[in-house]
């Protein structure tokens, strides 16, 4: 039997995760991006359990943790006040519970060690997608250069202003969240432990808040600051901001926070945007990964978690039968429920987090002391239901489908 072709428009975190999958699998894969360089902006990761233990199946645990910071906890902070809110407990207790730790890591790092394990002549840089078409049971990427590219399966990888979504469904525009988000990656030559904690901090605030945690084993503190904005701002990690932009956005916070601010020097902003979850990813033989399919904000850190769930997934449905169109299905049947409570989960939280109403605030804290109390796990961000799940048993679950092919 002809063994399957995967085209993979998109060479981020999903889709170089994706062709990493694919290849543990025996399948044959070629990445096209469209940048004329691998490369991801700096900027830190947060790699909970769920997408550790897809690491570790596809033996890269081991090159994860040496490029990675191992967090105490994830605590939650007043904004002005340095008042701890929460506390959930992660060095010890994610292994036992979860059956992974929790790291923080660079993102560029991170897409080395995925890159890693691709054949670089199976990646095309410089190749902007222009198109999709479909010939039977062919699927067709065409690019600005003329070229052509046949596979059995396309997937589209390549973000939430993804060309193979606006080709397959409309091009319906993302919605502006009306928040902002600043990042920066400030180095250190000593960890800055009197005033950055060695944890995932979150500094809630009126109409904002702010994440800190360290990367890189602890050289570096990755920022990500959010604010509400009545001013659209683009969708883009590339547009530059300062350290003066930043330290006025958050007048009046901690001095901790603006004694980390005053090292920004390489300071980015860019506007949240936002879809709602759809109700299908596929067309024929053309499917949909990560952002493409189910954009994320921010506030559960489960962007590259997603796609990087959704690669390993799609990898083994198509492993699993020949009958491509029915594997297709399977990805969707066991991602879509998932990644559509994420990205709902993940707008509910930045809602709670930029509460203005004083009682509000008081009722909101009181109910984090209150889980914390009963299960720490569940207090803050709530999210024990999205570390505990494991892709690897899910696929082993739901059993092969080979019966789709007869």
């Amino acid at each position: 039997m002809r063994k399957l072709k995967v085209g993979i428009i998109g060479g981020g975190i999903g889709g170089v995760a994706l062709a990493t999958s694919l290849k543990s699998r025996g399948i044959e894969s070629h990445i096209f991006e469209r940048a004329p360089a691998f490369g991801e902006v700096g900027a830190g990761i947060q790699m909970t359990p769920n997408a550790v233990k897809i690491m570790r199946a596809l033996g890269i645990f081991d090159a994860l943790q040496g490029i990675s910071f191992l967090p105490q906890n994830i605590i939650g902070r007043n904004w002005k006040t340095a008042r701890e809110m929460w506390r959930t407990p992660l060095a010890k207790d994610c292994p036992r519970l979860y059956g992974a730790p929790f790291f923080h890591v660079h993102r560029a790092d991170l897409h080395r060690i995925l890159l890693d394990c691709v054949d670089l002549d199976t990646t095309t840089l410089g190749a902007t997608c222009t198109g999709i078409r479909q010939d039977g049971k062919t699927a067709v990427a065409t690019f600005a250069d003329g070229r052509e590219f046949e596979a059995d399966v396309i997937v589209g990888a390549d973000g939430i202003h993804s060309t193979i979504r606006k080709s397959l469904f409309g091009d319906e525009p993302p919605r502006f969240t009306g928040n902002m988000c600043w990042r920066a990656v400030v180095p250190f030559d000593t960890p800055p432990f009197d005033y950055v904690t060695p944890d995932s901090s979150f500094w809630l605030g009126p109409n904002g808040h702010v994440v800190t945690y360290y990367v890189s084993g602890g050289a570096a503190v990755n920022i990500v600051a959010v604010l509400e904005t009545r001013d659209w701002v683009e969708e883009s990690w590339n547009v530059r901001s300062s350290r003066e932009e930043l330290l006025a956005g958050y007048k009046g916070w901690h001095g901790n926070l603006q004694k980390l601010f005053s090292r920004a020097d390489n300071v980015f902003k860019w506007g949240l945007f936002d879809r709602d979850p759809m109700t299908s990813w596929t067309k024929g033989r053309i499917t949909l990964l990560g952002d493409a399919a189910h954009p994320m904000l921010p506030f559960l850190s489960q962007g590259a978690a997603m796609a990087i769930e959704d690669g390993f997934v799609l990898a083994g449905a198509l492993s699993d039968t020949p009958d491509v169109d029915a594997a297709l299905q399977r990805y969707e049947s066991l991602r879509r429920p998932r990644t559509t409570r994420v990205q709902l989960e993940s707008r509910e939280r930045g809602r709670t987090y930029h509460l203005t109403s004083r009682f509000a605030q008081i009722k909101r804290d009181l109910g984090y002391r209150w889980k914390s109390f009963i299960n720490p796990q569940t207090s803050g961000l709530g999210a024990n239901w999205v570390y505990e799940y494991d892709a690897v048993a899910q696929l082993r679950d739901a059993g092969p489908l080979h019966q789709a092919a007869e």
